[in-house]
């Protein structure tokens, strides 16, 4: 799992039938260490996040999976909204 920021989202008028009824999503990936600029991703929203929104995003097999479909053409699913992140450092 991923955590991303909601910062836009895709309409597509054609497009597969099985993705008929799912909402998209563009979102930009947190940085990890090391990367050198953040990712922007589409991903399907079935849990009805909007705009601003920091989110936890699936890719692959599990986003396919969250969509109740393994043969849905989509590869990143957005499965829950953050409400608060903590995190402890160990030194």
């Amino acid at each position: 799992m991923e955590i991303g920021r909601v910062i836009g989202r895709v309409w597509a008028t054609k497009k597969d039938e099985q993705l008929n009824g799912q909402k998209f999503l563009v979102l930009k990936i947190l940085l990890e260490q090391g990367k050198e600029k953040p990712e922007l991703i589409v991903a399907a929203d079935i849990i009805g996040a909007g705009v601003g929104d920091l989110v936890l995003v699936v890719r692959g097999g599990s986003a396919r999976y969250a969509v109740g479909n393994p043969d849905c053409p989509i590869d990143s699913a957005v499965v829950g909204i953050v409400d608060s992140i903590e995190v402890e450092e160990n030194e």
